[in-house]
């Protein structure tokens, strides 16, 4: 979910990398005027948005950005006795259990958090995180794809396995990929206990391919998208994001009346997305102060053109391209965190030995 179209919503380069107003200064220490930020490779912000915090704040914000969430988050957690920054963001739903097992957080109740509904607020009575921003996992489609041959796009995820739509989807690693677990936890909770393996039975002799993480799918491997023309992807489906049509339209030179990708919109799983501030940060002021900001009003609604999510601050205004070609899902298929932590490392180890095998 980044500006940058190439990692436009989802997942980017596994190399670490930095950006933001400091990348030369030390790391961040309590009294430093340096606050870290450490996030997956989708993390966008407007400059004068930015600017604006580091001028009233009076820190100036480092970033660093390392792949998908799951590569960030185990990063995180591999180095949390000696964290490479004070606040962490983009832990969604599906991975928040290992981070607050692994104690990768420590409690802050944000300033404003009141004014954040709350059914975003799944840690509310520890606040070890704080919920930033949501969005939906969900089949794209190649509009064109499918109006060439007067073949019917899909409407569900029982459509992904019929014989019309064989060799045609492409997703993402469960084990590597956020939006690969999210396809699987949707799949989960549409299909149950029992049923989700099948299936992924179906889906496999159905020629369904997988690659490692979202940029590989969508920007080379999907045929709807930017990057996929010039790649010359085949597959016209690929699992992504319901915002990532409005991508394509704002992204675009010249841009098209209409969007060239659409949503499956009966294969979307909700996804919410937070950031805590790291137990050992080493500069606590800096780093709660930024997590203020993040569900401030001005970061909120800087947002979804950004990293193309929904805001979760209430009122937040979300702009007009975004609502037009992006709506959320009316009805997205959801999962109890409990439920997600109980069960989450056997169903990717199934699903493992289901598919990749």
């Amino acid at each position: 979910m980044k500006k940058c179209f190439a990692v436009v919503v989802g997942l980017g380069l596994v190399a670490l990398s930095a950006c933001g107003s400091s990348d030369d200064q030390p790391a961040s220490s309590e009294g430093s005027k340096t606050v870290t930020l450490v996030s997956h490779s989708s993390w966008a912000v407007s400059k004068p948005v930015l600017a604006a915090f580091e001028k009233a704040s009076g820190y100036q914000v480092k970033v660093l950005t390392d792949g998908d969430a799951g590569q960030a988050v185990n990063k995180a957690i591999l180095t949390k006795d000696n964290p490479q920054g004070d606040v962490f963001f983009g832990v969604d739903n599906t991975l928040l259990s290992r981070a607050l097992d692994n104690g990768l957080f420590q409690p802050y109740e944000a300033k404003g958090l009141a004014r954040v509904g709350t059914e975003f607020q799944l840690d509310a009575d520890k606040h070890r995180v704080t919920p930033v921003d949501y969005g939906d996992v969900c089949v794209n489609y190649d509009k064109k794809y499918f109006a060439d041959r007067k073949l019917a796009p899909p409407t569900s995820y029982d459509d992904l396995v019929k014989p019309a739509y064989k060799n045609l989807l492409v997703t993402e690693n469960v084990s590597t990929s956020s939006p690969g677990l999210g396809f699987l936890l949707g799949t989960a909770a549409k299909y149950g206990d029992g049923g989700w393996q099948d299936y992924w039975k179906k889906l496999k002799a159905n020629g369904v391919e997988v690659v490692d993480g979202w940029d590989q799918a969508y920007n080379e491997v999907f045929s709807g998208s930017a990057g996929g023309k010039k790649a010359k992807g085949d597959r016209p489906l690929v699992v992504s994001y319901a915002s990532s049509p409005p991508a394509e339209v704002i992204f675009a030179e010249p841009k098209p009346a209409e969007a060239p990708t659409g949503v499956v919109a009966g294969t979307c799983f909700r996804q919410v997305e937070f950031a805590g501030l790291l137990s050992n940060a080493k500069n606590t002021a800096g780093g709660k102060a930024l997590i203020d900001f993040l569900i401030g009003k001005e970061f909120q609604q800087d947002m979804p053109l950004n990293m193309f999510v929904y805001p979760v601050l209430k009122g937040a205004a979300v702009p007009a391209e975004f609502t037009k070609y992006g709506p959320a899902a009316k009805s997205p298929e959801t999962m109890a965190p409990a439920k997600i932590a109980a069960d989450r490392d056997d169903w990717v180890k199934t699903w493992a030995s289901l598919v990749l095998k």
